[in-house]
Parts: structure tokens; sequence; C-alpha cells
């Protein structure tokens, strides 16, 4: 499988990185084009996938961006790694539980490599960690399926400012936090992006 990698150093704003992505999608129907994993932060944006509701928005003052992926508001900005891709499950088996899955065990895996445990919930789509003696939110994860490409991606929360989720109810799910590594243990993320890169593709090729 042949996957480009593109590292984004400057921020990207959200409608160019989905512009980009939604060109990216369709040439690879044409069949000219590779997979793609795309790292990248965005400045500050709220975005709404398409199963939110207005009564999930707190702060009316926020600039609201309406998304084709799916679930529902988040918050994205500095401090959160963001990794788009578009791959083409036309040439694996056609199972949106298994590409869900791989996500899952690879942002499982890198953060185990921090020590970190974290988990999926099959009630909660994400991934979750126990601080402080409470279930909150690392990692939030979006994608959309067209023609059997696969597209969107997910986030990890590094050294974001969490405040920001109280303006929204994130994922639209009320009784849980969300949290980033920094809070939960202090230590070098430099090379997070590389990790959860490596596991994805070495996933992706089971």
């Amino acid at each position: 499988m042949k996957i480009e990698i593109k590292k984004s150093k400057k921020p990207v704003e959200y409608n160019k990185a989905i512009n980009f992505l939604e060109r990216k999608l369709s040439n690879m129907k044409e069949k000219k084009k590779p997979d793609l994993i795309w790292v990248l932060e965005h400045p500050e944006v709220y975005t709404a996938g398409t199963s939110f509701s207005k009564n999930e928005i707190l702060d009316n003052s926020i600039n609201l961006v309406k998304t084709n992926r799916g679930g529902k508001i988040t918050y994205h900005g500095p401090g959160q790694s963001i990794f788009y891709f578009v791959i083409d499950l036309n040439k694996k088996k056609k199972d949106i539980r298994k590409f869900i899955n791989i996500i899952e065990n690879t942002i499982i895996e890198t953060l185990k490599e921090y020590k970190i445990n974290s988990f999926a919930d099959r009630n909660n789509v994400g991934i979750w960690v126990n601080d402080k003696n409470k279930v909150k939110k690392i990692a939030a994860i979006g994608i959309r399926i067209s023609k059997w490409i696969a597209f969107h991606g997910f986030s990890i929360n590094i050294n974001n400012d969490l405040d920001k989720y109280k303006k929204i109810i994130p994922c639209g799910i009320k009784d849980k936090e969300v949290t980033n590594l920094k809070s939960i243990k202090i230590q070098n993320y430099k090379e997070l992006n590389n990790k959860i890169i490596n596991n994805f593709i070495k996933n992706l090729a089971v």
C-alpha cells in the first residue's frame, strides 16, 4: 500500500485543509493518487459534524463551521495534533468497524509507548483515559466513507487549552470531560506524531 505522508509545520486553516482533502478524494476516485496521511494543527476553530444539535453549543459567540464528517461538535486549536487521512478501503477489506478499530488501536498502542493507558468505548467514540479518578477523552475520531474511500481523521490533545471545551458539549457527551497528555503526564511528546504515523501504517497493512 503506497501512502503519501504530508506534514505541515505551520497551522492550516480548517476550510483549506478540508478543501484539500476533498480534492484528494476526487483524485483517488479517479485512481490518480495514492492514499494520504496528513499531520497538522489548526488555528482555533469549532466544527460540527452531521449529527450535531444546537443545544450542544453553550456559548453562542463561538464561530462554528459545519462539516460533512460524522459526529457532533468538537474543538481544534494549537497544542492539538490532527491526523487527516484519505484511505482507499477498496484495496482492503470493506469493513468500517475494522477501520475504526485500526485508528483506535493506533492511538492506544502509541500512548502505551509513553506509559499512558488508554481505551476505546463502544458507546462513546474516541479514546479515553482515567485521569484523576475520572474517565476523560484524550482523542477524537471523525470519519466519512465515500465509495469505500475513508476520509477526515482523528485528533490527539497534547497541550491545548482545555477551557475552550467549556463553550460546547464536546462530541455531544455531557457526563465526561476532556483532557490532554500534558495534564496526565508531563513528558516530551516531540516524537508523538511520527510514532502515530508509523503505527497507523503498520496497522493498515495487517
